[in-house]
């Protein structure tokens, strides 16, 4: 109840980040955008998979940040040149503007990956935690509360760490999907009938594609 929720943002990386089974963005944006064709909050947003390069996770928050910052911004001046159209029935009509802030949502073993050597950089995990903060959805066998105490850096931003208990536990991944669609095996009920569509259509995953990237450092453990 502490805030608003405006918008959810599904941000596809860059066929450049290197991850093994990665497939060409062009399709990753595709089918996001057919898997959220019933949502009327959460959208795809494919400036990060249009980048030449691999973009830091805290840059691409700094681009949709600053994107929500210029929305909100245009916003209160089409208001404050017609103030007699907003609505006397918006509560926050007579409140102060109150600036959007952006959080990166994830699972809890995204947490985990703070631990792991030359993934991140310590002044990144500030700004992303401190600045930004984290809504953090609970994953069977991770303890995000206890990955939290371990962490000194966590721990002094864990009021900007938002955990949330998933009571219905949907442990599909995506990498049983794509190895149940090389198998031939059925994925219905598990992904939308569009985006099935589009993979039969497309011929997005097969054992080639398993393979790209294979043997090749994610992009982040090569810069740093």
């Amino acid at each position: 109840g502490r805030y608003q929720v405006i918008e959810g943002i599904m941000s596809p990386v860059s066929d450049s980040y290197g991850k093994q089974g990665l497939v060409s963005a062009r399709h990753r944006v595709a089918m996001a955008s057919l898997a959220l064709e019933t949502s009327d909050w959460i959208r795809v947003d494919p400036w990060e998979s249009q980048q030449d390069t691999w973009t830091e996770t805290v840059k691409v928050l700094r681009h949709h940040y600053n994107e929500a910052l210029r929305t909100f911004q245009s916003k209160e001046l089409t208001r404050n040149k017609h103030p007699m159209e907003t609505s006397t029935g918006d509560s926050l009509s007579c409140q102060q503007p109150v600036l959007p802030e952006l959080k990166l949502l994830c699972g809890a073993d995204f947490l985990q990956t703070f631990k792991t050597p030359n993934l991140w950089k310590e002044e990144d995990i500030k700004e992303i935690v401190g600045k930004f903060g984290l809504v953090c959805i609970s994953r069977a066998g991770s303890d995000p509360s206890q990955l939290i105490q371990e962490s000194d850096l966590l721990s002094k931003f864990q009021h900007n760490i938002f955990l949330v208990r998933e009571w219905i536990q949907n442990e599909v991944s995506a990498t049983q999907i794509r190895s149940a669609l090389r198998r031939g095996l059925s994925v219905k009920y598990l992904i939308p009938d569009s985006v099935i569509a589009y993979i039969a259509q497309h011929n997005v995953y097969t054992a080639q594609s398993e393979r790209t990237n294979q043997g090749r450092p994610l992009q982040p453990l090569r810069l740093h």
